[in-house]
């Protein structure tokens, strides 16, 4: 679960000495974004960098909440990814797009891959909706598939495009976050992100636009997947 409002103002109190903390949740309470506001007599003659690398190290265990559950999430969306493909790649007959789906898929296996190992490296509990996670990407990538190439690609352009926005969310929060090791995760993410923006061209490229009551599978399909976000930050 992410972090909370009462949790991270608890920690600066204790750790700065805080005599006013306020903190704003600007995540919709999902606790993976605060602005802060603190006021502490240990800051008096401290540089702004200064304060700002003891805000980060009194939170270090509330950072670590906030990164296991940007994690689970990402580890959760990968593995809906490879079912989606797994169920586009069994039932699309374009050759084509059949090879291109493949392709994509195994930047998605690499994705899952190293999610697994980021995981076991922070002890991140994972996502405890795994089989819906499955079922769900592969019944939405076999239908899509059946329905033609052009849906299958407007499935994948409509997941991409909420997978890249959610990327370019986590990476500018965890810019503010002066730690090596996130410096590392950083470089991760926006390599995965580009990948999902090119799978999302790909898609584009291949026709997607031109697939069946477009305007409503592209909808359909992006709410779910916002919704499946928030759903993996907390269980």
């Amino acid at each position: 679960m992410g972090v909370t409002k009462e949790s991270l103002e608890t920690a600066l109190k204790e750790k700065l000495g805080a005599t006013h903390v306020e903190a704003v949740d600007m995540s919709d309470g999902c606790g993976q974004n605060f602005e802060v506001i603190v006021v502490s007599p240990q800051f008096e003659g401290k540089s702004v960098l200064q304060k700002h690398r003891m805000v980060n190290d009194a939170v270090k265990d509330q950072q670590l909440k906030l990164i296991q559950s940007m994690l689970r999430v990402d580890h959760a969306g990968e593995i809906g990814a490879n079912w989606i493909y797994k169920g586009q790649y069994n039932y699309i007959k374009d050759k084509e797009s059949r090879d291109k789906i493949k392709e994509m898929w195994n930047q998605e296996k690499h994705h899952l891959k190293v999610f697994d190992e980021i995981l076991a490296s922070t002890k991140t509990r994972p996502s405890l909706l795994r089989p819906f996670w499955e079922l769900a990407g592969y019944t939405l990538g076999s239908v899509t598939a059946i329905m033609g190439k052009e849906a299958a690609m407007a499935c994948t352009e409509a997941v991409e495009t909420v997978i890249g926005q959610h990327y370019n969310d986590q990476i500018r929060k965890l810019y503010a976050i002066d730690d090596k090791e996130i410096q590392k995760l950083l470089v991760v993410l926006k390599e995965f992100r580009d990948d999902e923006l090119e799978h999302l061209d790909t898609a584009v490229q291949m026709d997607s636009k031109k697939a069946p009551f477009y305007d409503l599978l592209n909808s359909v399909i992006q709410v779910g997947c916002k919704t499946a976000i928030k759903i993996a930050e907390k269980i």
